[in-house]
């Protein structure tokens, strides 16, 4: 006996792997923006640190809003 196999075609199966193709597409570019925001995030920390680090030895300067406080107003 000589079957002949049909020539396979795309089954009901392809919109579901196409969705889940989709689905790990979004899900590596959500990955990327996480990762770069986490490293915006790092360096605007370790640039804080560091500013702070450099002026640990000054005390915090008064601004004019505390000077006004301080002080009655003259009549």
């Amino acid at each position: 006996m000589n079957h002949q196999q049909e020539p396979r075609t795309r089954g009901t199966r392809e919109p579901e792997m196409f969705a889940y193709e989709m689905h790990k597409v979004n899900q590596a570019e959500l990955l990327r923006e996480a990762n770069a925001q986490r490293l915006v995030r790092q360096a605007r920390l370790a640039r804080r640190a560091r500013r702070n680090a450099d002026h640990e030895g000054e005390g915090r300067v008064s601004h004019l809003r505390d000077l006004r406080d301080r002080f009655a107003h003259a009549a």
